[in-house]
């Protein structure tokens, strides 16, 4: 059996989300289930310390199944020598749709190919990191690429590796009921989801 093979049977006993990558969620599993703690009264992968204040703001913005692995990435690029912040979290429809018309009907350049409802960042499960040198934020480097090989270990689908809109800032983190579906048939169950007030990640 390969790595990958032994993750996922591990993922499946567990009973998290299996997708053969030892995330945040795979790795407070295993610890809680050898050593079977609380950290200051919570569980292991929501017991992840909080980042700065910028990122915080914008964690906060999305579901909460996704915070931990936010605040790892914050961190692992960190102990990697990669500085970056969440700079971008949740839009609402109408934010999504300003966006749509940047670089169309508006002044810009064109940042999405989606209009509200047709986007990740509507449903809490997706965030934008930027790269900084200090105080500096970098819109182009080489140091996305690292960051997003440093978030797909953590379980995120990284927007680097789309074909048709590369969005190396881009990261998301699909609900186990997505994993066999496409990105399109995803983003219907959300909405059907959200106007029907159904819980989106469970």
């Amino acid at each position: 059996m390969d790595i990958e093979g032994m993750i996922s049977a591990v993922q499946k006993k567990l009973g998290v989300q299996v997708d053969g990558r030892a995330g945040t969620e795979t790795w407070g599993a295993i610890y809680a289930h050898i050593v079977k703690p609380t950290i200051h009264g919570a569980p292991p992968a929501e017991a992840i310390e909080a980042v700065d204040a910028r990122s915080e703001k914008k964690i906060a913005t999305l579901l909460p199944e996704v915070h931990p692995n936010a605040r790892a990435l914050v961190q692992k690029a960190a102990q990697n020598g990669i500085q970056i912040k969440i700079i971008s979290g949740l839009r609402s429809y109408a934010e999504q749709d300003e966006l749509y018309a940047q670089g169309r009907t508006q002044p810009g350049r064109i940042v999405t190919k989606v209009r509200g409802g047709y986007s990740n960042h509507n449903f809490g499960i997706a965030f934008d990191v930027g790269v900084f040198e200090g105080t500096k934020y970098l819109s182009e480097s080489d140091k996305y690429k690292a960051v997003g090989a440093l978030g797909m270990d953590l379980g995120f689908e990284w927007g680097g590796n789309w074909k048709t809109f590369v969005d190396q800032p881009h990261f998301q983190l699909r609900p186990r009921w997505a994993m066999d579906i496409t990105e399109s048939e995803m983003l219907a169950e959300f909405r059907d989801r959200k106007e029907n007030g159904t819980p989106l990640y469970a």
